[in-house]
């Protein structure tokens, strides 16, 4: 009598079982991952989505959620596996019976992700709408621009070879306070006139340095351009004179006015005073063979160059 209530126990166990097995439109994965070690034995972790999902052989390997049995593609070394890719947000959140919105079919990828809500949310070189949850290719190139200057750029920016550019990074000695030089403090929340080239003209002898007893006549000429921000009311004085707030700053972190090293006949204006354009002129000594200079306009950015013979 026992063994025969046992064996009714174990029948009735391996029906469940069975049914269980048959229950395939649940779908195992969407785990999140960075490696396959992290899924299980019959997934892959996708390298774009950074998620497990199953591999199959034909459709009826997948869930309800994800039927369609298609090649990962893509340029990874599991380019041709076969994986369950999704069709529907709707089918991804359980379909009609679904209560949840947590998951979206991803359009890059064909398989169900959660929902982003922001650019860190996404993988590199993909960004968030917000919107729909999904993950899109980030297609905010450089923007490009005609001319000189600021042009059509980005406050901080200018336009190089037709393309908005950042400018340069204060990277130089004057303005590294662990080697003595001053800090910079610009930031792209500031206002302040922005300098965006600079340029060697010369490394040699001119009257500027002096040509008579104690002086050597050595002068390093370096020509620099600058705008005025557009969105402002800023603009450059039409005399060099009355250029305010501009400094040239030493390696040991000293300034001094960068006026007094412009001629007033290498100095120019253009666009309505929003650009500029000028000469300065720096004494290196008789033996120098470099001179490193660092510049700024107050709240403006800090630049720098290295001058050579």
């Amino acid at each position: 009598m026992q063994l025969r209530k046992m064996m009714l126990v174990l029948s009735a166990l391996g029906a469940m079982s069975g049914l269980m097995a048959g229950c395939g439109d649940d779908d195992p994965s969407g785990t999140t991952c960075s490696g396959n070690d992290d899924c299980a034995e019959n997934e892959i972790c996708h390298p774009d989505a950074s998620v497990c999902v199953l591999t199959c052989t034909t459709g009826n390997d997948c869930p309800a959620s994800a039927k369609t049995c298609a090649e990962l593609g893509g340029t990874s070394s599991q380019s041709d596996t076969l994986i369950c890719q999704c069709s529907t947000d709707a089918l991804c959140n359980g379909g009609s019976d679904g209560t949840s919105s947590d998951l979206v079919c991803s359009n890059l990828d064909n398989v169900c992700v959660p929902a982003c809500d922001s650019n860190d949310d996404c993988g590199s070189g993909r960004v968030c709408d917000t919107a729909s949850g999904q993950c899109e290719e980030d297609d905010t190139g450089p923007t490009t621009c005609s001319g000189t200057g600021q042009s059509t750029c980005l406050y901080g920016q200018f336009c190089s070879s037709g393309t908005c550019t950042e400018v340069p990074a204060p990277t130089c000695a004057n303005f590294d306070p662990a080697q003595g030089g001053k800090q910079p403090v610009w930031t792209i929340s500031s206002s302040g006139p922005i300098i965006y080239d600079i340029t060697q003209v010369s490394f040699g002898q001119d009257t500027f340095c002096g040509t008579g007893s104690g002086t050597t006549g050595m002068t390093a000429k370096a020509r620099v351009r600058a705008y005025q921000s557009a969105n402002g009311s800023g603009t450059f004085p039409a005399q060099v004179a009355g250029l305010p707030g501009f400094f040239y700053v030493r390696v040991n972190g000293s300034q001094i006015d960068g006026v007094q090293t412009i001629r007033p006949s290498e100095y120019t204006t253009s666009n309505n005073g929003k650009n500029a354009e000028f000469t300065m002129n720096f004494c290196p000594g008789a033996s120098a063979t470099t001179l490193s200079i660092g510049i700024y306009f107050t709240n403006g950015n800090e630049i720098c160059s290295q001058l050579t013979r």
